[in-house]
């Protein structure tokens, strides 16, 4: 048996590139990729480094569109081609309506049962309503009628009287103030909305 020695020094042939560059008369393997065009973004050309270079530098992907659609195309894009509203028409007066409400929470019609809205839980809403609206009373000491400026006098009143920083930082007082601003949100709801 013969022994045959292997000259280190010589290499292999470098392997044909697989795909060659799409340039016309370019030799070059194709390695690099670009789009064909806007249209057509996942259907590519295969260049070389410098040939796929020289593509970018000058491809437009607006090229052939008006200004009014490009301007359209930048919008649509800068809510990452989603849909959008504009603002207040989604939850506008009628959405209660286009919404769907199998239980009437929102619409204040009876249940099929023949409970109304607030029955189901043992407590009707217009007397929770009622009761709220007592309780923010109690806590102002004021009587119906008032005008806006006769109740937001009174709220400044109790504010200083019950801050926590004329307290040196009390947690009752912190507590008293915080039911103080729930009492006036729900006397300004109630008779000024």
């Amino acid at each position: 048996m013969r022994r045959v020695a292997i000259d280190p020094i010589l290499t292999a042939e470098p392997a044909p590139p697989a795909r060659l560059c799409d340039h016309p008369g370019c030799e070059a393997g194709g390695e690099f990729r670009a789009p064909r065009s806007r249209l057509e973004l996942n259907h590519y050309y295969w260049f070389c480094l410098d040939h796929v270079r020289s593509y970018n530098a000058a491809w437009n992907y607006y090229a052939g569109m008006s200004e009014a659609e490009i301007e359209a195309e930048i919008r649509y894009d800068t809510t990452w081609q989603r849909p959008t509203w504009k603002l207040g028409q989604r939850h506008g007066p009628a959405y209660e309506a286009r919404m769907r409400d199998p239980f009437n929470v929102y619409n204040g019609k009876p249940y099929r049962n023949g409970g109304s809205r607030g029955h189901a839980f043992g407590n009707d809403a217009s007397t929770r309503a009622a009761s709220a609206c007592e309780q923010a009373l109690a806590v102002f000491d004021i009587d119906p009628p008032f005008t806006q400026t006769a109740l937001k006098a009174r709220y400044k009143v109790l504010v200083k009287l019950h801050h926590p920083d004329a307290h040196g930082g009390d947690k009752d007082a912190e507590e008293k103030l915080k039911i103080i601003n729930q009492a006036y949100t729900t006397l300004k709801a109630s008779y000024f909305a």
